[in-house]
């Protein structure tokens, strides 16, 4: 934690959301923490935050079980921040009331603005109506004393509210997504003008700060880290070289997943552009045979999961002598494995480490991005130097093009799926898309099709083909290529690799609360 800037407390009930919220107050330059509401009484004396945000969650504030705030937070003078369930139970707590059974509101709705309020300041107008993003089903319909009506809606009389005096403040909508337009400049008036935050957390700073923290950790000590490819595992050990130099040895375990080219690239990055020492296992037989035959996507995750720690502490018995294990566990990480629902990480993050690897390493943990999101470790990397080409490339998960095969994985498919995944890459960066485009793939569907090619039938499989756009990662719609675009593709995908005899473009959007891309 971070202990020289103004701290925003996130309290989590639950919402698939939350991290959201937690984005947006950094990208005001504000450090924020999302805890369960369980341990928010003890985050909140430790961090000495300037202002707390509830967040909303799946429970009814109607029932006698369902969370509630620690009262210590409205009781310590500092600004609270209600929304969706976070208003209702603040509202309940402090002697107003909540019911159910009235309409309820789920997506698009217009709020009008009754009253000006320094959370609408210099965004919304008096007597103007503004789109958000509604899902209630509860509402406040009984305000406790101070508090008084900033905003209605159709469905929520009191969907904002407020007591100025003691800054707290409720909305019944998420101003947390992008569905919201104005959403995020209400979080930056509650953080910055409500609270006082400043705006002091930047990514210069982050890595002056967590290039003291590694070396008052290691000290003189080794350090190991394992490279899985991916943008996380490459900032982290780009960091923790800055800090400590040649104590980092980093491994890189080649699976055989990875899209093409991309070994190398790692390989080439690592040893020529930053002369770090670098240990290039080539595994690829080893997980590519445990696969083969294998269908089920979560025992592919499981299975490449333990592969990777077993390959890599036979490594690491190999170089001896390091006594800490770097990984690349970030923020959302870190969240859901404290979630007090347990959260989608029981399965999301089968293949992750999050927690360390097993006890018998007997290697004590260095996780220096653990604080951060996927953007601001992006943001990191081009602080450190890293090559855009590399820090902007689009997530790819774990497990790679194992799960970009559904149904059982073979070499064949393997190669097939690589080379039709180049061209549609390639495609999108000749046409200036990339940068436009949160992630593309190709993935090799388990079906064959009848086909004619020139003057002959064919038996092969279909490749579809995936784009999204996303503003937070978080929600996505598929991106609008024009069709001659996907039929250029399409011809050369057909054309020039073999064993692909159809190719379709998977019109996919993802809702609020979706927080792992495939």
């Amino acid at each position: 934690m971070t202990q020289t800037h103004d701290k925003i407390l996130i309290v989590d009930f639950g919402s698939q959301v939350t991290q959201l919220i937690a984005r947006r107050v950094r990208e005001e330059g504000v450090y924020s923490e999302v805890v369960p509401f369980q341990k928010a009484a003890q985050a909140f004396h430790e961090m000495k935050p300037k202002g707390v945000i509830l967040s909303g969650g799946p429970e009814s504030v109607t029932i006698d079980t369902s969370p509630r705030a620690p009262q210590d937070l409205f009781d310590g003078e500092v600004p609270v921040f209600g929304i969706c369930y976070g208003q209702q139970t603040m509202a309940a707590q402090l002697g107003g009331q909540v019911e159910g059974g009235h309409h309820s509101e789920f997506g698009r709705a217009e709020v009008e603005v009754l009253k000006p309020s320094a959370l609408f300041t210099g965004v919304w107008t008096q007597g103007e109506k503004y789109p958000v993003w509604m899902s209630h089903g509860d509402r406040v319909t009984k305000l406790p004393d101070g508090f008084e009506v900033l905003a209605a809606s159709q469905n929520a009389p009191f969907a904002v509210v407020a007591d100025e005096s003691r800054k707290f403040y409720g909305v019944q909508f998420h101003p947390e997504v992008v569905h919201t337009p104005q959403g995020a400049q209400l979080i930056r008036n509650f953080v910055r003008e409500i609270a006082g935050c400043n705006g002091d957390w930047t990514m210069k700073a982050f890595r002056d700060e967590a290039i003291a923290r590694i070396r008052a950790q290691v000290g003189s000590g080794r350090v190991i880290c394992g490279l899985s490819g991916g943008v996380d595992s490459a900032v982290a050990a780009v960091l923790i070289h800055e800090a400590i130099g040649d104590q980092l040895t980093c491994v890189f375990v080649d699976h055989g997943l990875l899209r093409a080219g991309e070994a190398d690239w790692v390989v080439s990055l690592f040893r020529d552009s930053y002369n770090i020492p670098l240990v290039h296992v080539q595994a690829q037989d080893l997980f590519v045979g445990a696969l083969e035959g294998v269908s089920d996507p979560e025992v592919k995750r499981k299975t490449i999961g333990k592969l990777f720690i077993d390959v890599f502490e036979a490594e690491a018995k190999k170089i001896g002598g390091a006594e800490f294990l770097a990984q690349g566990t970030l923020y959302p990480d870190v969240i859901e494995s404290v979630s007090f629902t347990g959260g989608p990480s029981v399965t999301i993050k089968s293949h992750h480490n999050v927690g360390g690897l097993p006890e018998r390493m007997n290697m004590k943990l260095v996780e220096p991005l653990r604080e951060l999101f996927k953007d601001e470790v992006r943001a990191l990397g081009r602080e450190l130097g890293l090559p855009q080409a590399f820090v902007g490339r689009h997530p790819f998960p774990g497990p790679g093009l194992a799960i970009r095969v559904p149904g059982t994985i073979t070499r064949e498919k393997l190669d097939i799926l690589r080379k039709a995944d180049a061209i549609y890459l390639e495609e999108i960066r000749n046409a200036g898309l990339y940068d436009h485009i949160w992630q593309a793939f190709a993935v090799l569907l388990p079906v064959k099709t009848v086909g004619v090619m020139g003057d002959g039938r064919t038996y092969d499989h279909v490749c579809a083909l995936r784009a999204v756009t996303s503003v937070d990662g978080m929600t996505a719609d598929f991106y609008p290529f024009d069709m001659q675009f996907l039929g250029q593709v399409a011809t050369r995908i057909i054309n020039e690799v073999k064993g692909i005899n159809r190719v379709t473009y998977d019109i996919t959007s993802k809702p609020p609360g979706t927080i792992e891309w495939e």
